[in-house]
Formats: C-alpha cells, sequence, structure tokens
C-alpha cells in the first residue's frame, strides 16, 4: 500500500514546522536576551546598592565625627553643654554622650546613625600641663615681708629680700634671690609686629636666634620674647651662646627652658629666667631659640626691620647652617635684663625670725634656721653661713602675660556686661564666661557662681559672708579663673572657693600695679587686699602689692611684693605644683586619642 501526500497537506506539515522552529528561536533569543540584560543589570544592582549602603554609612561617621567635634569645641571653649546632646543632619542623627574620667579625663563618644547604618567615634581628653606653683609664697623684687605672728606653711622664693619683725614664722625653704634689674639693658620691640617668622617647622628653620651686646659689665638674669605659637610645640630652650664669624658658635653661657604653656596663639612677652652669667660689655653675644621640628606644632617670633643697632636676627639650626631672615635684616622683638642687688633675709631682733627649712640668701641676720643657712655674710643667727653655696638666682612668675591676655579673650567669647555686675543680699547668681566693662560687687549673703573665665575692667570688692565659687557642673574637679585690671578687696568672710571638689581653686588675677596705680585699695593702698578668710583661692599680683592681715588665708599668693600682718597664715596646698584649668593655654584639653570604634 502506497501513502500518498498530497501538496496541500505537505506545505501544511512544512509551515506548521517552520512556525514551530521560528518560535523556538525567538523564545531562544529572548532567553538570551534577558539572560545578558540580568548579567549587565545585576551587578549595576548590586553596586548601586553597595554605593548607596556606602552613602549612608559615610554620612553616618560624618555626622558622628561632627557630634565629637561639637562637644570638644563647646568644652575647649568652656561653652555649655550637657553630659549628652543630640545633632541632626539630613536624614542623620549623632547622639554625643560625655562621661568624665579618671585623672581629669573626658570621654566623649558619638553614635551617628541613619538609614539603617550606624558608626561610632570615641575621642579621650584632658586637660593640659596647666599652671605651676611650686611654692606657698613667690614674690618679685618688692620681696615679702611679714610681721606680728604672721606665718607661711609651705615654701618661699623671692627675687628681693625678705624681712620678719615680732615673732613670724616660715615652715620650708626660705630663699631670696638676687634681684633681676627693674628695666631692661637691650631691648627691640613694642606695638604691633611688622614681620613674624616661623621657626621650628622645618629642618632649615628649626632655630631662631638673635646677636646682642650689653651696654655695661654685669651678670645676665633674664630676657624676653615677643612670642606665639602655632598648634602645640614642645618646650623649647632658651640659649647664651659665642659668636663665631658673625653667627651663632658652640660655647653655650647660659641655658634655660621656655615653657610651651607660657606661649599663647597670640603675641604676648613670656619671661626665662636665666642662672647668673657674666657678660661683658661691646662683646657680641647670640641669643638662641632651640626647638624641636614639627610642621604643624612651631613658634612665631615678633620682628622689625633694622629696629636694633646692636645685632641682627638669623634662621637656621644651631650647630648646623644659620641663614638671613626673610626678609633680611630682621631684628627679633626680645628683651635682656642684668642683675639688680643682692638679697636679705632678716629678722627684727636675734633669732627672731623662724625658718623650719633651708634658708639662702646672700646676706642672713637674726633668724634660728633649722635647717642648713647657706649665705656670704650674716649675724645675729642661731648657727654661722655655710658659703659653698652662690647666692640663689631669681626665678620667674609662673603666668606669663601671654597667658592672661589668652584668658581675658576666653572670657570676652561669652560676650560684654556693660556696668556694675553686684549681687547682694541672699541672692545667688550664675555668671560667665563674660567681660564685665565696671566693677563686681559681692554683698551680704550673696553667691556668683562662674560658669566660666570672667574679666572685670574695674575691681572686685566681696564682702560680709558673700562667696564667689566655680559652678560645680562647668568646672568639677578642675578650676577656673577670675581676672581683674584694678584690685581685689577681700574682707568680712567674704570668699573665693572652688567647686568643693578636691584640686579646684580660683584663681584670681589682677593687672594692678599698686601702689604705684592711680586706683588702689583704701585701706592698704594694695593690688590685693585680704582681710577675710580667702578661701580655696590662689592670689596673683604679679604687677603690684598684696596685703594680708586679720585671720586672713589662701591656698598660694604670688605678687611683687607681698605682706602678711597679725596672725594671717597662708598655708600651700601641694595639688598646686599642677593645677589645671578649663580655660586657656595652659590647661585647654588635648586630644589623647581619636579612633572609631563602631
Amino acid at each position: 500500500m502506497k501513502l500518498r501526500i498530497t501538496n496541500y497537506e505537505f506545505k501544511k506539515k512544512y509551515n506548521s514546522q517552520s512556525g514551530q522552529a521560528m518560535m523556538i528561536s525567538v523564545i531562544f533569543f529572548l532567553f538570551v536576551s534577558l539572560s545578558i540584560v540580568l548579567t549587565i543589570v545585576t551587578p549595576v544592582t548590586r553596586e548601586f546598592r553597595i554605593a548607596s549602603a556606602m552613602i549612608s554609612s559615610r554620612q553616618a561617621y560624618f555626622v558622628s565625627e561632627s557630634g565629637v567635634e561639637d562637644a570638644y569645641y563647646r568644652i575647649k571653649t568652656s561653652r555649655q553643654i550637657s553630659s549628652s546632646e543630640t545633632i541632626v543632619l539630613g536624614t542623620q542623627t549623632a547622639v554625643t554622650t560625655i562621661t568624665d574620667i579618671a585623672g581629669g579625663q573626658k570621654d566623649i563618644s558619638s553614635l551617628g546613625s541613619g538609614d539603617g547604618h550606624n558608626r561610632k567615634v570615641d575621642i579621650q581628653i584632658s586637660t593640659g600641663a596647666g599652671v605651676s606653683f611650686n611654692y606657698g609664697m613667690q614674690a618679685g623684687e618688692g620681696g615679702i615681708n611679714l610681721s606680728g605672728s604672721s606665718g607661711i606653711n609651705g615654701n618661699v622664693y623671692t627675687n628681693g629680700n625678705i624681712t620678719g619683725s615680732g615673732s613670724p614664722f616660715i615652715t620650708g625653704a626660705t630663699i631670696a634671690a638676687n634681684s633681676a634689674a627693674l628695666s631692661a639693658d637691650q631691648t627691640n620691640g613694642s606695638g604691633t609686629p611688622s614681620n613674624n617668622v616661623s621657626f621650628g617647622n622645618a629642618s632649615a628653620t628649626q632655630d631662631a636666634t638673635q646677636s646682642f651686646q650689653v651696654s655695661v659689665d654685669g651678670p645676665m638674669n633674664k630676657i624676653s620674647l615677643y612670642i606665639k605659637k602655632n598648634g602645640a610645640p614642645s618646650n623649647a630652650t632658651i640659649k647664651i651662646v659665642n659668636d663665631n664669624g658673625g653667627s651663632p658658635g658652640t660655647t653655650v653661657y647660659d641655658s634655660a627652658t621656655l615653657p610651651a604653656s607660657l606661649v599663647t596663639t597670640s603675641y604676648g612677652w613670656v619671661d626665662v629666667v636665666l642662672p647668673k652669667t657674666l657678660m661683658n660689655a661691646s662683646t657680641t653675644y647670640w641669643l638662641v631659640v632651640d626647638a624641636s621640628t614639627s610642621a604643624s606644632n612651631y613658634y612665631i617670633l615678633g620682628a622689625s626691620s633694622g629696629g636694633y643697632a646692636n645685632g641682627v636676627g638669623k634662621i637656621g639650626q644651631q650647630g648646623g647652617t644659620w641663614n638671613n631672615t626673610t626678609p633680611s635684616g630682621l631684628d627679633y622683638y626680645f628683651k635682656v635684663y642684668l642683675g639688680g642687688y643682692t638679697s636679705t633675709i632678716s629678722g627684727s631682733y636675734a633669732q627672731g625670725f623662724t625658718i623650719g627649712g633651708n634658708a639662702s640668701a646672700h646676706t642672713v641676720n637674726n633668724s634660728k634656721v633649722t635647717g642648713t643657712l647657706y649665705c656670704q655674710t650674716g649675724s645675729g643667727n642661731n648657727k654661722s653661713c655655710n658659703t659653698s653655696q652662690a647666692d640663689p638666682s631669681p626665678i620667674g612668675y609662673p603666668i606669663s602675660d601671654a597667658n592672661i591676655a589668652q584668658w581675658e579673650s576666653d572670657a570676652t567669647t561669652g560676650g560684654v556686661y556693660n556696668g556694675n555686675y553686684t549681687v547682694s543680699g541672699s541672692s545667688t547668681s550664675s555668671f560667665g564666661p563674660k567681660k564685665i566693662v565696671g566693677n563686681l560687687i559681692v554683698s551680704g549673703s550673696g553667691t556668683l557662681k562662674l560658669t566660666g573665665t570672667v574679666y572685670v575692667t574695674g575691681y572686685v570688692d566681696v564682702s560680709g559672708s558673700a562667696k564667689i565659687v566655680l559652678d560645680n557642673t562647668t568646672y568639677g574637679n578642675t578650676s577656673g579663673i577670675l581676672i581683674a585690671d584694678k584690685y581685689l578687696n577681700l574682707g568680712g568672710s567674704g570668699q573665693l572657693n572652688g567647686t568643693g571638689q578636691t584640686g579646684s581653686y580660683i584663681l584670681f588675677i589682677t593687672n594692678s600695679a599698686c601702689p604705684n596705680d592711680t586706683s588702689c585699695t583704701p585701706t592698704n593702698n594694695a593690688a590685693i587686699d585680704i582681710s577675710g578668710s580667702a578661701g580655696s583661692v590662689v592670689l596673683n599680683a604679679q604687677q603690684g602689692s598684696l596685703y594680708f592681715s586679720g585671720s586672713a588665708s589662701a591656698k598660694e599668693a604670688t605678687a611683687y611684693s607681698l605682706n602678711l600682718s597679725g596672725s594671717t597664715v597662708v598655708t600651700y596646698d601641694s595639688g598646686l605644683a599642677n593645677i589645671n584649668f578649663t580655660s586657656g593655654p595652659s590647661g585647654s584639653y588635648s586630644v589623647n586619642s581619636w579612633k572609631e570604634t563602631q
């Protein structure tokens, strides 16, 4: 039997098979195309998601960084801040937590979050080295005078004489150094410098130097520099060296440390006291400021062109190459002081002055010394002079003019209060940081709480049972500063106190030169007059006199001249050897660590 397929049936079957093949081809093409598209799109989508997540993560990190930076800035500048702060930037939020930790440090932790991503940054900060008060009392060339049964529990150092009448006492070491001159033998510069010279920022500009000559033979005991700093450089070294063909030589006659804590980020005169070295008139010497090298932490000296006839400034490296300044021929702002008079410790009658430690001065009279008596001449003492040591050299004040200027600037950041600020009756007021263009008066049983540094252009008067204290929330175990251009009068049972925590004090500073000033206290003509119980206060009158009377007391006192009468006793607190402030260059917070923890 033969199978017959008609032409119509063949064509129908062929067309059917051809359509199926075409459909399969189209489906296969679509499948391949889709595979290709997916191959391309999937990584792009994945990369987009990764990029989006990375952006969100970075935004969380940036807002976290913003949180710690804002908190650090507020703490460093003594602005108001709570233990927890929240910052919102767009869709991102940072919660910053501030925690006090051991050693006066703070931990600042900020958690940034948004779009499901969290990043955490943590820093730890601590106060700087602070200002050191190493003596119960320190005086300048005006010296120290004690009368009645007054006394000092602690060590004493003065660049002048110490005299006692009645039965006064000092329990610690008592040193009266030969004074520095009251005026500079050599000086250059005043006002705003026309040039600024940076050094310590590279090897070729590590050190700065200035040549000079003195007008008379005599011992050098102090130099002053008009200087500021960038960042946080380490301590520098001041050297007096010989001349070697128009540049500094390698023979060092004298050297001393320039503490970085005394230098601020604004220009100011900073004193450095040197051990006495005999200077010869008309001989060229070089003053070298030897610093370490850091591109971001260095010093800057004020300078002028051709202002000093007896020398010239250079820049370079001690023991290496020295070059001319840019522009050439600049002279740095500096002062050179030669010696003043020889010192004396003297009581009013034989062995009437009791000294519990060693005593040291050129001349010691009428003193009962428990320790060793170092002197060149003396009479009326309980023992003979031990002449084995040279006369003591003068030392510098613990606070520089630059420090004071910086603290005044810190106060002004909080604004200006015009007129007298008064707290009276039994009221309590919180105040600071602030500059008062007027006087500060606290009377009755009123209390003024300082929440920041306060600078008063007039006088400060505290009377009755009134108090000026540091706010505990702001200061904790750190110390605060009150500055006045004119005098402080503290009478009755009035007090100046810290927060009440160990290591917290008020440092009161006066710029008054009383008794050589137009406005002084009416009773004793002093820059600081203390007849009350004073309190947990550190007193500083480096340009004027400080007068204690009655049963007054304080933790430490520094002044050009110091006077104690009646039964006044100043008891030195050992914690003052390293006192930390929350404001200013000496005690501003520095970062110990800065890292991401999540």
